[in-house]
């Protein structure tokens, strides 16, 4: 039992770290690149972080909700995205957490972040501080009325979603050198 606490402890510590290094890559670049941009551009780009944030948070939720048996027969036909649907359905835990948790709580912020920018911008100096909290205020109400609805739906059709995240893994796979949601090796008994 303490052994299984305390590898739930480094796994939480290491997605904070992960966390941590992500939120300073895409903060970073996004307030320093609009900065210099018009405040108009600045909103699609909001838009856009706050629909990556959704999207997210809809495959944490459809792999927490599906399930592995329509992915068996799927990849027993080598259906593609199947076994990647399937990984996704087995490692629903890390998958959720990475996906809403880690990036859906990034875009929040960063789209927060943003939104502040923009109103203190494009309002006058004096009304900048009412016109921040109203548009965050605004935003905020946005994401979790997007999210509310995506949720509903990512419960409703979660093997749906959950093949179609599998197949687009799989076709990025096949364009970049990258081995996303691998099985890791398997021990061998007898301490090798």
């Amino acid at each position: 039992m303490k052994r299984n606490n305390q590898r739930l402890g480094l796994r939480a510590l290491r997605y904070a770290a992960v966390a941590f290094v992500v939120a300073l890559a895409v903060a970073w670049p996004t307030q320093t690149a609009t900065v210099g941009w018009p405040a108009f551009l600045g909103f699609p780009v909001l838009l856009l972080i706050i629909l990556l944030g959704v999207a997210f948070d809809i495959v944490g939720v459809a792999a927490t909700r599906a399930h592995e048996t329509p992915f068996h027969a799927r990849s027993a036909t080598r259906r593609p995205g199947a076994r990647k649907a399937l990984r996704l359905v087995r490692e629903a835990d890390r998958v959720a957490t990475v996906c809403s948790d880690m990036v859906g709580d990034i875009a929040g912020t960063v789209s927060g972040a943003l939104t502040v920018g923009l109103a203190v911008r494009v309002v006058p100096a004096r009304d900048a501080a009412v016109a921040a909290i109203v548009a965050v205020a605004l935003v905020s109400a946005l994401t979790i009325g997007l999210k509310s609805a995506a949720k509903g739906l990512a419960i409703r059709q979660a093997d749906t979603v959950v093949w179609l995240v599998g197949r687009l893994l799989e076709a990025v796979e096949r364009v970049l050198p990258l081995h996303i949601l691998e099985a890791p090796p398997r021990r061998r008994r007898g301490g090798l």
